[in-house]
């Protein structure tokens, strides 16, 4: 119970951090010209933390689904709901501030930009979050696995900034931008469903990588 506990709480914490980065990027993205290529480089600052702090991200952590056992899926529903309390902590926490208000503010921009996600296709977030999720993949392997100080970091950069300014779908990003915009409260039904689609397209994108390279090595071994 102690191991199911601390998984949650290191869930939590990285959620709350992704929404730190979505944060600076709704504040940027329409703020100047530009604005949305600073704020989707400065989303990094989530992944960073939680990469060099040891957090458990949801998504990060699905990339790794068919290195262990059946039971990981137990440890992946535990993170994917600590992270989904995270970033609803942050978000509730900020609606107390001036940070969000009736007619502008973060809730404002990011309700505009759940707007889109709503009127989107169930079979366009998924592949969206099949996109992303390849990127996430490069973005924390090859932090884990990249000998060089300075190619972990820029994999950290890279995957993150491009998984953003390429318009794919991050389940856990978008948790914070469903919460903070209010829409998730307002229409849960619809927007859970969404969120889990979103979900299940980035554990598909998550595992695509690795599974191809163990076939390539298989076909490899048995020439």
């Amino acid at each position: 119970m102690k191991k199911y506990v601390q998984d949650f709480l290191l869930a939590v914490l990285a959620g709350f951090c992704i929404g730190l980065g979505g944060t600076v990027f709704l504040r940027l993205k329409d703020a100047f010209t530009g604005g949305n290529v600073v704020g989707a480089i400065l989303f990094t600052v989530g992944l960073f933390t939680i990469c060099t702090r040891g957090y458990n991200l949801f998504t990060g952590k699905a990339c790794y689904l068919f290195d262990n056992k059946p039971s990981y899926l137990i440890f992946l529903v535990i993170v994917w709901v600590g992270n989904l309390a995270g970033t609803m902590l942050l978000a509730g926490l900020q609606h107390l501030t001036s940070l969000c208000g009736a007619e502008s503010g973060l809730n404002v921009t990011a309700a505009s930009l759940v707007a889109s996600k709503m009127e989107a296709s169930y079979l366009s977030l998924f592949v969206l979050g099949i996109l992303c999720n390849v990127l996430i993949f490069i973005a924390v392997n090859g932090y884990a696995k990249n000998p060089h100080e300075l190619g972990k970091y820029l994999s950290l950069f890279l995957g993150v900034t491009l998984f953003i300014l390429s318009g794919t779908e991050h389940c856990i990003a978008d948790m914070y931008y469903w919460c903070v915009s209010g829409v998730f409260f307002q229409n849960f039904g619809e927007s859970i469903l969404r969120i889990l689609i979103i979900t299940l397209g980035n554990v598909v994108g998550g595992v695509f990588i690795p599974l191809m390279e163990k076939a390539c090595h298989k076909l490899s071994a048995d020439a």
